[in-house]
């Protein structure tokens, strides 16, 4: 059946039937989905079938698989079991991004990109047999984290965005594929001050919606955003001032949306 899953910032996790979230209009209230402790807020949540495969990836560079139905259901208002309860996490380390795999999966890659402007495209068959106790994803360099993991068809277009206002845009061919335990190469181009904040696999016709840290938002058709090469400096995406404050998140919406 297809369920919900959700995951707090503070590291609750829990899977509810789709069905108990009934359908409403424009306007209405909505329903609660879980109760979280103060401070605490969700931070993932998917649907996604109890027979598929979920990938956890952490800011440490390893990878945890399990299927849907081993992730515990609980009720609505619940606010689920801590995450620790079920992946062997090390001190300092939580999940940063969740990837579901159906058998019917179209998607060939999956591309990581962390902090340090480094990027690494991999054979999502590489993940497909990972112990209990997880597997390295990426080879990190010295105080460099994953920010950002997705799902790729080999055929995008990569966005990649900088606190300082910054973005590149290059194809996807530019990334060689590489192995399961490779370190990656250079997406973006930073000052040593600077760090990338967010990672998006990008179509053609799409538009790029920018968030900064003190709530502003802007939306861009894709083409204004030159396509340039992996590794280069990238173009102004944002003029970046003490009133709106530094890019948080980056996110491509079709044209419709």
């Amino acid at each position: 059946e297809n369920n919900v899953i959700t995951l707090t910032h503070f590291g609750y996790i829990k899977r509810i039937s789709a069905d108990v979230y009934k359908s409403q209009k424009r306007g209405g209230k909505g329903l609660t989905a879980m109760n979280t402790r103060e401070e605490d807020f969700v931070e993932h949540i998917f649907v996604t079938s109890t027979h598929n495969n979920i990938m956890f990836f952490t800011n440490k560079g390893r990878v945890y698989r399990m299927k849907g139905y081993e992730i515990p259901s609980y009720s609505r208002q619940s606010k689920g079991l801590p995450i620790v309860n079920l992946l062997p996490l090390s001190e300092q380390e939580f999940v940063k991004e969740i990837i579901k795999v159906s058998k019917d999966e179209e998607h060939n890659y999956l591309l990581f990109c962390t902090q340090n402007g480094i990027v690494k495209r991999t054979d999502v068959k590489e993940f497909e047999n990972i112990r209990t106790g997880g597997k390295i994803a990426i080879t990190l360099r010295e105080n460099d984290e994953i920010i950002s993991v997705k799902k790729t068809d080999g055929n995008s277009e990569i966005l990649i965005a900088s606190t300082n206002g910054r973005m590149v845009r290059f194809k996807e061919d530019e990334i060689r594929v590489m192995g399961r335990t490779a370190s990656g190469v250079k997406g973006i181009d930073i000052n040593k001050e600077d760090k990338v904040v967010d990672c998006e696999v990008a179509q053609k016709d799409q538009k790029v919606l920018i968030v900064t840290e003190k709530g502003y938002g802007k939306q861009t058709v894709i083409d204004e955003y030159r396509v340039t090469h992996r590794g280069s400096k990238g173009v102004k995406a944002i003029n970046i001032t003490e009133k709106n404050g530094n890019i948080s998140a980056v996110k491509c919406v079709n044209s419709n949306e």
